[in-house]
């Protein structure tokens, strides 16, 4: 009995060590393959290119400004590097809306895409009020290597937190201060009522000028020029133009305070439903679109012949004297240790 029984142990799989071990070895051999399996097809998930979509885009400037047009370029080659599967679409009823509004709605997926003034993303990226200071640009060169280098890119990164992919900077010319009355230095300005973009940097660059803001949507600036609400306004040469508000302002003074880029943002929770091949495409797609806006804007000023009939070009601004005015404002936005680091790496930095 003792014997039987003894085979009987033996032969019996369940209990024997050697069964155990290799039914465990294809249970595991089975997980292993199914887990391996699921991986592989979330990675060709994550390759492959996506269904067709239209992607939809806003800004507050009108259809003709360069940025603008610039991201019509950009629909174009993404366009013609998905092979047709994906589009950009403006919505042209967020025109009246402002650049916070816009940023909300990328942020919330709403829209998929906005161009943005970078001076806009200061409460969510402080970074951006370095980029603000006025001039803080020595030329086009200096401006190009910051945004272009290290400094550009861990910028842009940065906007991944808040839900936001940064995928290019835009070129801006300079914005300058026009309205009813000429400004030549820092005086000219005092006690004057400006609109300001509904953004703290402008705000606190108008007080330290002696300006006194007054926050308000881009669409209402022609009406706030038209009915005196507003003394000034400030903007590049091309918004000035395409909104059409040298109709309503006078002189177009050159102090050329700001030249802050623009930024292609597009909603992270669309970036993340593209593939892999659609994710560089758009990202090689928006550095070739803004290659081809800084071919177009250039450094060029506008001159006494561009201005339309009833508006002075007011050229011979002191600068030096608006530079010197607007130094504690370095102070005012570099709060932090990283901030002022930031600054220090850009003022060192050689054309």
């Amino acid at each position: 009995m003792s014997l039987a029984l003894k085979g009987s142990l033996r032969a019996s799989p369940e209990m024997s060590p050697e069964g155990s071990h290799g039914r465990w070895c294809m249970r595991l051999h089975t997980t292993l393959t199914a887990g391996l399996s699921a991986i592989a097809a979330l990675l060709v998930l994550w390759a492959c290119p996506t269904e067709a979509r239209e992607l939809t885009a806003a800004d507050v400037y009108p259809p003709d400004h360069p940025n603008v047009q610039a991201v019509a370029h950009l629909s174009t080659l993404v366009a013609e590097r998905t092979e047709g599967r994906h589009r950009i679409v403006f919505q042209s009823s967020q025109r009246g809306s402002s650049e916070g509004y816009l940023i909300g709605q990328v942020r919330n997926g709403t829209l998929d895409m906005a161009r943005i003034d970078f001076a806009s993303l200061a409460s969510l990226v402080p970074t951006a009020n370095v980029l603000a200071l006025p001039y803080i640009f020595k030329s086009a060169a200096h401006r190009h290597r910051v945004l272009d280098g290290e400094i550009g890119a861990m910028i842009l990164a940065q906007l991944e937190a808040q839900g936001l992919i940064g995928l290019c900077f835009y070129e801006t010319s300079p914005r300058s201060f026009y309205g009813t009355k000429p400004i030549r230095r820092p005086a000219d300005l005092q006690g004057l009522t400006v609109r300001a973009p509904q953004s703290g940097p402008w705000i606190r660059m108008m007080r330290t000028l002696g300006i006194k803001p007054l926050a308000m949507p881009y669409e209402h600036v022609y009406a706030a020029l038209q009915q005196g609400t507003i003394d000034l306004a400030e903007n590049n040469w091309q918004a000035f133009i395409g909104s059409r508000h040298h109709e309503v302002a006078r002189y177009f003074s050159l102090t050329e305070h700001m030249r802050t880029p623009s930024v292609v943002i597009f909603s992270k929770r669309t970036w993340d439903t593209l593939g892999a091949d659609d994710q560089a495409s758009l990202r090689a797609a928006a550095r070739d679109s803004a290659n081809h806006l800084r071919d177009t804007v250039g450094d060029a000023r506008p001159t006494p012949s561009m201005a339309p009939a009833g508006v002075e070009i007011v050229a011979d601004v002191d600068h030096a004297a608006f530079a010197t005015a607007a130094l504690p404002l370095y102070q005012d936005l570099a709060t932090t240790p990283q901030l002022q680091g930031i600054l220090k790496r850009i003022q060192a930095m050689e054309e």
